[in-house]
């Protein structure tokens, strides 16, 4: 049975984690960032050497594609990202690009040509870290972003996305739309532990959790920490304290799939002896059940709203929406296959992260493989997996994109 070159996908990853590379050992790689544009630069010089082409739409999404026998027939896709948290680990997203450039590569050792064609992407800013919200160009090319809202988008700098499309070269001329899929398969790092905790080699995804993140404001009243009777203040941070501690009930509530998080929090002025006037955080949700995520935002809601009692007004913005997602049977069968045809364990999973195949799900039929990454650990410069590992998932992404590709 076919297998992948797992010593020329080692090598790839290691390179592109000199790429924007930190002390630590992890990476900061930023979207549309000049790290992002080296390592851009480098697919596609990958992708060109081995004889596929490679187009750019308006939002910086690279499309690189191995032609098949009918160029009528939809293609395969797979593909992830190379975009990064800030002091982020080597293998996020990363690791099903330079997976599907493997696969196309074996395909050409092997001489191997294909019904259809099979296009590997790569999608601009996947994280959010810099640019909100998350997934934002595959959400454009699926419909769910207008671009003109995706190119105002803008940094804490006050950058804007179309702005650094231009900066680093990558705003192509094609418009980011989505063309006919036959199928798309993602393969991605668990980012949780269950995997390496159970000795299983594949996470077989059937779902995606749905996700809701807000922007909250909280506005008291600056004032003197030394003249103000505790009594007559309006602190806006022992407000988001009490916020955040609702919050993190709020998840409690909804055990064992709900997730709630405070990521970040603005504290204005942030002087030592000024009473806080403003804080401005962030909240998320994450369940993959619709109705507890509607009951998620109604508690949050509950809880900015009695924070009147303390002289405080609070403001909750949702910037970020997608429902829970339910990947494709028939993707998930061919991975089932592969996996069985290659002899190693597997279970059927939900993603607590969000992934642009989450996206892709809506206008065409697709699913998603996990492998284990160490202790869980991702979003962190410690983030690690073993050679083996991306071996077998590099394999099963080989075989569930190459039986979809053989389908007339």
């Amino acid at each position: 049975m076919m297998r992948v070159n797992a010593q020329r996908l080692w090598a790839t990853l290691e390179m592109m984690a000199q790429i924007g590379g930190t002390p630590a050992g992890g990476v900061t790689r930023l979207a549309l960032s000049e790290e992002d544009r080296i390592a851009r630069n480098l697919l596609r010089d990958w992708a060109l050497d081995a004889g596929f082409t490679c187009d750019v739409d308006s939002m910086g999404n690279m499309f690189i594609r191995r032609a098949g026998k009918n160029r009528a027939l939809a293609p395969v896709m797979t593909g992830s990202h190379v975009d990064s948290q800030p002091l982020g680990g080597n293998y996020d997203g990363i690791y099903g690009v330079m997976a599907g450039l493997e696969l196309l590569r074996t395909l050409n050792d092997n001489q191997l040509e294909t019904e259809r064609d099979i296009v590997l992407v790569n999608w601009t800013n996947e994280e959010g870290a810099r640019f909100a919200p998350a997934m934002l160009s595959s959400g454009v090319w699926t419909g769910q972003f207008s671009e003109a809202y995706a190119h105002a988008r803008a940094d804490n700098a006050g950058i804007t996305v179309g702005e650094a499309l231009d900066a680093i070269g990558y705003r192509g001329e094609q418009p980011a739309q989505a063309f006919p899929v036959h199928a798309c398969y993602e393969l991605h790092i668990e980012q949780g532990p269950i995997l390496e905790d159970e000795a299983i080699d594949i996470g077989l995804v059937r779902a995606a959790m749905g996700q809701r993140w807000f922007t909250i404001t909280l506005d008291g009243f600056a004032a003197h920490a030394g003249t103000t009777p505790m009594h007559s203040r309006r602190d806006a941070l022992t407000a988001f304290a009490e916020l955040a501690l609702k919050v993190e009930e709020i998840g409690y509530q909804h055990q064992p799939d709900g997730r709630a998080t405070i990521g970040m929090a603005q504290v204005t002025p942030n002087s030592r002896n000024v009473v806080p006037s403003r804080v401005v955080c962030s909240v998320e949700f994450r369940h993959p059940a619709q109705d507890a995520l509607e009951a998620m935002e109604s508690a949050l809601h509950q809880a900015a709203e009695s924070l009147a009692a303390r002289g405080v007004t609070a403001i909750v913005e949702r910037i970020f929406d997608y429902a829970p997602i339910a990947f494709n049977p028939q993707c998930l069968a061919r991975t089932e296959q592969a996996v069985a045809a290659l002899g190693y364990s597997s279970k059927p999973m939900v993603s607590g992260a969000g992934h642009d195949t989450c996206y892709v799900s809506k206008i065409a039929p697709a699913s998603m493989i996990f492998i284990p990454c160490v202790k869980g650990i991702s979003h962190n410069e410690a983030e690690k997996i073993l050679p083996e590992w991306s071996e077998k998932g590099a394999n099963v992404l080989l075989h569930s994109v190459l039986a979809a590709a053989q389908e007339q």
